[in-house]
């Protein structure tokens, strides 16, 4: 014991920021454990964490020994206004002497009797995504330039924390939104057979997905789409064009007109947005499909007793960014009976090893009409083979059948 009140602040803080029990803790039980022993190692009355919200615009009150009414309550403070807003633009240790209205915007400080407070920014890879502070009721509490550095390794061991619980989180979720998203069954077509394939990158989920519905009048409607970006928030952006083209479809039974609304949409709602879209409706009555693209790659398509072909379809741009495109093109494909068609997402061609129009000519290879499972099987195992894949592939590929 007697060697353990010689410790200085610095070595218990670091003692008790680095027990490796933590690390057993989930993410909320280890902020309450370490928040109450800051609390008793520096004699406080009140330790809180506020955690950067997805914005980037509010520090919301997660975690707290002393202050619970701030998490019942759901206290959020603007970047740069109040003491944790400051603390936060500033990325510097504070200390506030004075606690009122005038120097805080959360009024639970001054009523709770709070008098000195010293804050820290919780920063990981140059990054802000929190602030820790702690107060005390002492009047006159004059916290030393020891306190301030030891608080500051409090918040360098909450910054690496959060971090790492945000990114398993949003990865979690990112992968559960878009299996709910994707397809579970493909629909029973008389006449069409369909395969699909779904793979994440190493690097997580991304906004690849594919999609297979059926319209009025004996027709089909089949996606494959690619938002820019990765994570839950490209998951995200991902599910709702999935859903409004759906319902645009239902309205439009050109392709074109179909991604016009789209584009439209993303352009308006989801800022700084781009995703590249292929879609196309089959006549299962008839043998052609109807197709528009913006700024997505061509199907490839393969006729029995004839090499596989890009077909000649008009690629236009991309939908989002504002680009508000009005003029967009579909194309009619002829798929005679035992053809088979292959849409993909670029993983599947890309990689930065190898020229794309060499990957592009084997894709051309490996696609042949046949059964869409053995086709999919096929082309996943000539252009993808033992090699993880380092983007999203989607995949779908439909038949009409022979006879």
């Amino acid at each position: 014991m007697n060697g353990q009140r010689d410790l200085s602040l610095r070595e218990r803080v670091l003692e008790a920021v680095t027990d490796s029990s933590l690390a057993e803790l989930e993410f909320e039980k280890l902020l309450d454990v370490l928040l109450r022993r800051v609390r008793d190692l520096f004699a406080v009355d009140t330790a809180t964490v506020l955690l950067l919200d997805t914005a980037g615009e509010y520090l919301v009150a997660t975690a707290t020994a002393g202050l619970e009414e701030e998490i019942f309550q759901g206290v959020r403070v603007p970047m740069g206004s109040g003491f944790a807003g400051r603390v936060a633009v500033r990325r510097e240790p504070l200390v506030l002497e004075q606690v009122g209205p005038s120097t805080v915007v959360n009024p639970l400080l001054w009523e709770r009797g709070l008098r000195v407070l010293l804050g820290a920014p919780m920063i990981v890879g140059g990054q802000v995504n929190g602030v820790v502070h702690v107060g005390t009721k002492t009047a006159g509490r004059r916290f030393t330039t020891e306190e301030t550095a030891a608080l500051q390794l409090v918040a360098d061991r909450l910054a690496l924390t959060a971090h790492a619980h945000h990114a398993r989180a949003e990865r979690a979720a990112a992968t559960l939104l878009q299996a709910s998203l994707l397809p579970a069954h493909l629909p029973v077509v008389p006449g069409w057979e369909l395969a699909a394939r779904y793979v994440s990158a190493e690097s997580g989920v991304g906004g690849d997905w594919y999609d297979v519905f059926p319209l009025p009048g004996n027709r089909l409607g089949v996606v494959i789409g690619d938002v820019v970006g990765n994570g839950l928030a490209a998951a995200v952006v991902m599910g709702r064009l999935r859903s409004a083209l759906r319902a645009y479809a239902l309205e439009f039974p050109d392709p074109a007109d179909v991604l016009v609304r789209l584009d439209r949409k993303a352009s308006h709602f989801e800022h700084n947005t781009m995703a590249t879209v292929g879609y196309a409706v089959i006549d299962t009555d008839g043998l052609h499909l109807r197709i528009a693209l913006a700024g997505h790659l061509p199907p490839v398509l393969a006729v029995p007793g004839r090499p596989a072909i890009y077909p000649d379809v008009p690629v236009d741009p991309p939908v989002g960014l504002s680009l508000a495109i009005h003029g967009r093109r579909s194309a009619t494909v002829e798929v005679p009976a035992g053809a088979l068609f292959a849409l993909f997402t670029d993983g599947l061609v890309e990689r930065r090893d190898e020229d794309i129009d060499a990957r592009l000519a084997r894709l051309l290879t490996a696609v042949e009409p046949g059964p869409p499972e053995a086709a999919c099987a096929r082309i996943m195992a000539t252009m993808v083979g033992t090699r993880a894949a380092t983007d999203d592939i989607a995949l779908l590929t439909a038949r009409h059948m022979p006879g």
